[in-house]
């Protein structure tokens, strides 16, 4: 119980993390390319380009954090065991 616990503090770190440095990534690309178009008011272009990122796939698969170290463990310990 301790181990998961645990686990589950190191990913939920690693998770935040990754996600501010994804929002921020995006956020430089948005800024860069209001700067190209110069279209509208750049908080709200940026407002609106973030709120699609939040919706978008790319977000969610950072929740692989969560799922992608149980998987290679419990893969890791069939195969240690049954093959």
């Amino acid at each position: 119980a301790r181990l998961v616990i645990l686990y589950l503090v190191f990913a939920s770190i690693i998770y935040v993390c990754l996600s501010l440095y994804s929002r921020s990534v995006r956020k430089a690309k948005l800024v860069a390319e209001w700067e190209e178009t110069r279209q509208g008011d750049q908080d709200d272009f940026v407002r609106a380009g973030l709120d699609a990122y939040n919706a978008s796939f790319r977000r969610k698969l950072i929740l692989g954090v969560y799922v992608v170290p149980v998987v290679l463990i419990g893969l890791i310990i069939y195969l240690t065991n049954y093959a």
